[in-house]
């Protein structure tokens, strides 16, 4: 019996349709109202392959089929003076995890980032979410327990820019 064959590759536009729908069900599975997602395939190939991209991808497959994705983009430590990865989705399709997938996705983040000469890598976690808290301590990550994460958005957002 031959073993599953796993691979790792950067997104591609083909990917759009399949990536949002992961998407979707990484928002349900996170809880979501379904109008919490109002993203469309438009908006998403234009964040990744428009003229000004605003995220990077990785797409894992699993003999052939799609297993999971990894979105991020760059940020800036102030203090260290060099680039930052910010993962912002990291995701394996339910019933393919515990193979290793999740963990080959953030590696190849990492890889990223070294080759990149970032200083570090970041990502939100929902504290409810004991199996990911636990995945990512078990990798070294640390939880941030001094920070809290503010965020304004909607008509607070457009209040603050008048």
């Amino acid at each position: 019996m031959a073993l599953p064959e796993l691979t790792i590759r950067p997104a591609i536009e083909a990917d759009v349709p399949t990536i949002l729908a992961l998407i979707r069900v990484l928002a349900a599975y996170e809880k979501a109202a379904p109008d919490a997602v109002p993203i469309t395939e438009t908006l998403l190939r234009e964040s990744l392959f428009g003229t000004t991209p605003a995220v990077e991808g990785l797409v894992a497959r699993l003999d052939g089929e799609v297993a999971g994705y990894a979105l991020y983009f760059h940020n800036f430590s102030s203090w260290r003076g060099r680039r930052g990865l910010f993962l912002e989705d990291l995701f394996v399709r339910p019933e393919l995890r515990r193979r290793g997938i999740g963990r080959a996705l953030l590696r190849e983040v990492a890889r990223i980032a070294i080759e990149r000469d970032c200083a570090r890598m970041e990502w939100l976690v929902l504290d409810w979410n004991r199996p990911a808290v636990d995945f990512y301590r078990s990798l070294g990550a640390a939880p941030l327990e001094e920070w809290t994460t503010f965020r304004i958005a909607g008509p607070a957002l457009r209040a603050l820019a008048e």
